[in-house]
C-alpha cells in the first residue's frame, strides 16, 4: 500500500510517501511545496493542487492522510490553512483516493508515544522508524510532519484507533520492533 501523507500550509505544504509492504515501511518520496507569499492566496491554492496531483499521478496511493488544522490563534491564519488543506483533499478527491484526516496529536503520539512531542521530535522519529540515510537534520521539518501524517496512518490501520500509551516506556515495550 501506498500513502500519501500531506501536511498542509499555504506558504509551505509538506509531502511524504511512504510504502507499506506486509510490516516493512520505507519513504518513497518527501519534500515540500513551496508556495511564494507574494503570489495571491487562490493562486496559491491551485499550485496545492496541481502539486498533489501530481504526486498522485508520479506514485500512485491508495491514500491520502492529511493533517486537520484544529486550533489557531489568528483567524485569518485559521482560514488560509483550511482553505489549503481542501486544495490538497480536492486533489486526492479527484483521484479517487480516499481522504483520511488526523489531528497533530494524533500524529505525534503516533510516531512518538508523545500527543506534545516537537517537530524536531517527530523528525528524528520518523528518519529512525523509516531507516532513512543521511542526517535526520537534512529533513525539512514539514517533509517530517507529512511523513508522520502517513505512518500515522499506517498505524491506524495496523493497530487500531484505540491504541493508547501511557508514555514513551509503553510504546517502546509494545513495539520493540521500531526503536533502535
Amino acid at each position: 500500500m501506498i500513502i500519501l501523507g500531506i501536511d498542509p500550509g499555504s506558504n509551505c505544504t509538506g509531502y511524504g510517501i511512504i510504502e507499506v509492504n506486509g510490516s516493512a515501511e520505507h519513504a518513497r518520496a518527501q519534500g515540500v511545496i513551496r508556495l511564494s507569499s507574494d503570489t495571491a492566496h487562490v493562486d496559491r491554492l491551485k499550485q496545492i493542487y496541481d502539486g498533489v496531483a501530481e504526486l498522485i499521478d508520479a506514485h500512485t496511493p491508495e491514500v491520502l492522510a492529511i493533517e486537520m488544522p484544529v486550533y489557531g490563534k489568528n483567524p485569518q491564519s485559521m482560514l488560509k490553512l483550511g482553505r489549503a488543506q481542501a486544495a490538497a483533499m480536492m486533489a486526492g478527491l479527484n483521484h479517487d483516493l480516499d481522504v483520511v484526516q488526523y489531528t497533530p496529536k494524533e500524529v505525534k503520539k503516533s510516531v512518538t508515544g508523545n500527543g506534545n512531542a516537537s517537530k524536531q521530535q517527530v523528525r528524528y522519529m520518523i528518519h529512525a522508524i523509516l531507516e532513512m540515510n543521511g542526517a535526520a537534520a537534512d529533513i525539512s521539518l514539514d517533509a517530517s510532519d507529512a511523513l508522520a501524517i502517513a505512518l500515522c496512518h499506517t498505524n491506524r490501520r495496523s493497530h487500531g484507533a484505540t491504541e493508547q500509551y501511557s508514555g514513551w516506556g509503553s510504546f517502546v515495550d509494545a513495539n520493540p520492533d521500531r526503536v533502535q
